[in-house]
Order: structure tokens, then C-alpha cells, then sequence
């Protein structure tokens, strides 16, 4: 049987870190080369861009913010002129600061929805024009739990994720005229420095409530998301999957 995604071409924002950085891994090890962007550790990188050649897959790294648009659209084009069209572009790159709605701040608000809304434009468009020419392709956006439940976390993270559902059921209904899904990971708590920004009181009490007993390791999202990306995964458009180790709802 084949990798997952031999010969394929995956971009993932936010890629030298948690759940981003396991992606790349793990996609890498089923037979895709893989491209990243990163805010700020050029070392990060290099371990990323270490672990994915180790595999026998081309990798690049992009020292580029996911919200600036110019950027995002001349790492598409290098992309491009060296490899070819992306086949799959995983959304992961996402911030958040602990809060209560009452006592956040306008730049705060303006940082986390800037980085995980917008974010959603400025990387996703090159990238879906050219598997609009290819009439083919995948889209994962990593979205949270807290967009669907009602959840002790920041007001502005869960409305940044809810966002990304709406994009994601609305982007799939016209990206499917072109051969191309979008569909999402809705994640639970993991063990990323992301998942340590929640209250101490959500973590304490997360075990507790998850039948799983435990925070999520990245590797575990990442291995679905390979699958949710492949060809094997065809029939799939628009959902919204929970990964979250089965948390009572």
C-alpha cells in the first residue's frame, strides 16, 4: 500500500511548533514534500526542515507572518517555481492569551482575531488559486473545541475559531466546483505551548472530563490529519471533526 500522500506538496502554516510542527513530521513520513512559514526561532526551523529531509522529502521554511498578504503571496509563487502547484494546505498557525472578556484589551483582541481570522485570507487564497488550476486539492484548518462548546477559555480565541468553521463550511461549498475539500479539525486540549495559555482551573479539571484521562499528544491530531488529507478521504467536504479525547459534552 502507498504512503498516505506520496508525491504530494502540503503547505502548513506555523509549522515549528506543537501541533504545526508534528504535522510536518507526519506528513513527511507519508511521502509529502513539506513547506512552512515561522514567526520567529530560525533554529525551530532548521530542526523541522531536518526532520522532514530526513524522510527523504524537500522541505522550505518561510520566515514570513501568516497575516502579512504580500509575504504569503511571494511564498506561493517561490513555492511554486520550485516545486509545482501545493496539493494540501493545513491552516494550524493560531495564538491565543489567557482572559477575561471584561479585562481584554483592544490590542489583544486585535492580535489574536488579526492572527487567527485573517490569517484565514492572506494564506489560503494564493494557495487555493493554483489548486483552482490544478482542479484538485485539500484544505485543514485547524480549528478548537472552544468554537463549539461552551468552554472557560478567552472570548476572543473561541470567536477567532468559530470564525474558521464558517470559512471552512462555507470555502468547501465552492471549492468542491473545482475538485478541491476543505474540511477541519476541531482540537481538544493538547500539550502545546497553545494549549498552556488556557485558565490553570480548565486544565486541572480537563482530565477529569476527557474519557481519554489525558491532554492530546500533537503526533495524535497529526496522524488524522494525514488521512483527513488524502486521496483515501475522498468523499468528505465541509465537516468539522472533534479530536479531543472524548470529552463529555
Amino acid at each position: 500500500m502507498t504512503l498516505l500522500l506520496e508525491g504530494k506538496r502540503t503547505f502548513v502554516s506555523g509549522g515549528t511548533r506543537g501541533i504545526g510542527a508534528a504535522i510536518c513530521e507526519v506528513f513527511a513520513r507519508e511521502g509529502s514534500d513539506v513547506a512552512f512559514n515561522y514567526q520567529s526561532s530560525d533554529d525551530l526551523a532548521d530542526e523541522v526542515r531536518a526532520k522532514i529531509e530526513a524522510f527523504g522529502r524537500k522541505a522550505l521554511s518561510f520566515k514570513v507572518s501568516v497575516t502579512d498578504r504580500f509575504g504569503m503571496k511571494q511564498v506561493a509563487r517561490e513555492i511554486l517555481d520550485k516545486w509545482g502547484p501545493i496539493n494540501v494546505l493545513v491552516n494550524n498557525a493560531a495564538v491565543n492569551k489567557a482572559d477575561n472578556f471584561a479585562t481584554t484589551t483592544d490590542r489583544s483582541w486585535d492580535w489574536v482575531v488579526d492572527t487567527n481570522v485573517n490569517s484565514l485570507f492572506a494564506v489560503t487564497k494564493p494557495f487555493y488559486k493554483q489548486m483552482i488550476r490544478e482542479r484538485s486539492g485539500a484544505i485543514l484548518n485547524i480549528t478548537s473545541v472552544g468554537a463549539i462548546r461552551s468552554l472557560p477559555t478567552s472570548v476572543h480565541y473561541a470567536t477567532s475559531k468559530a470564525a474558521m468553521i464558517g470559512f471552512t463550511k462555507c470555502l468547501s461549498r465552492e471549492a468542491a466546483n473545482f475538485g478541491i475539500s476543505v474540511n477541519a479539525i476541531a482540537a481538544g486540549i493538547f500539550d502545546t505551548d497553545l494549549g498552556q495559555t488556557l485558565p490553570q482551573r480548565l486544565l486541572q479539571m480537563h482530565d477529569f472530563w476527557v474519557s481519554k484521562g489525558r491532554v492530546g499528544k500533537p503526533i495524535e491530531l497529526a496522524e488524522f490529519a494525514a488521512f483527513i488529507t488524502s486521496d483515501r478521504n475522498s468523499f468528505m467536504n465541509g465537516e468539522i471533526v472533534i479530536v479531543d479525547g472524548g470529552a463529555v459534552t
